[in-house]
């Protein structure tokens, strides 16, 4: 049976508190103690000319590629906020092939610039691709309302209700719209519900210290979960405002 380790996490540009700590190099530590062979990233900062001027971050690298570097070997990035000393977006790091990518655009509102990053992936012993989507939603509910309609729209016009499909990151969905407005139109089981998390609800990721929030998520299509877990607390507190999720999945093959 193959199982697939999955985890998704909002880093908060990499930097934490009022000092603005750069927290890269932990959150690449974070990374590697979750060992997800698929991340879903959001808030990735992939240019910052400020930390890169004062020294506080290595010229040689962007914060993808230093992320990524000696454990995954194929990475997409969406570049959603553009401004005068860098830029941010979502990220998808993978253990497998990248055949295609493609950056939605999602935008509602001129002030909070949002994408939607959809990447397939060639699986090894899968025999059909597996279709990811990362996602960061908006802060309000008639924007996320129209961006969940916009994703699931997308879906339907290229995969079949059959494809394997991953949909992660920070929904920002408190009131959990997403489980009728997308999961059921998708046929999309989520992953800390799965595992029996907290009462078959969305498990909650914020804030990281000690989570009341449900707001970031792991869907899944052509898989169930074997465990799923949120990572909250210590040192996770440290590195950003969100939680991190993870979850070990089976794929299903009709058997």
């Amino acid at each position: 049976m193959l199982r697939l380790r999955v985890a998704t996490y909002n880093i908060h540009k990499g930097v934490t508190g009022i000092a603005r700590r750069v927290r890269v190099h932990d959150v690449r530590q974070g990374l590697q103690t979750m060992d997800a062979d698929i991340v879903f990233l959001q808030e990735v900062q992939d240019r910052n000319d400020r930390l890169v001027a004062a020294e506080l971050f290595d010229p040689n690298y962007t914060q993808l590629r230093y992320l990524a570097t000696d454990v995954y070997p194929h990475t997409v990035y969406g570049r959603n906020a553009v401004y005068e000393h860098g830029h941010h977006g979502n990220a998808i790091l993978s253990r497998f092939p990248i055949s295609r990518s493609f950056n939605q655009d999602v935008t509602h509102m001129r002030f909070e610039r949002r994408g939607l990053l959809h990447c397939v992936l060639q699986v090894d012993s899968l025999p059909r691709p597996v279709h990811c989507v990362c996602v960061h939603l908006s802060l309000f509910a008639r924007s996320r309302r129209r961006q969940m309609d916009a994703l699931a729209s997308y879906l339907e016009s290229i995969t079949d209700p059959d494809t394997p499909l991953l949909i992660a990151g920070d929904f920002n969905d408190w009131r959990n719209e997403a489980d009728s407005l997308l999961a059921r139109r998708l046929g999309l089981s989520e992953s800390i519900a799965g595992d029996s998390g907290d009462g078959g609800s969305p498990g909650r990721s914020f804030p990281a210290k000690l989570p009341v929030l449900r707001l970031d998520r792991i869907y899944m299509r052509g898989f169930s979960v074997e465990h799923a877990e949120i990572h909250y607390g210590e040192p996770w507190s440290r590195i950003s405002d969100h939680a991190a999720l993870s979850a070990s999945l089976n794929w299903n093959d009709g058997r």
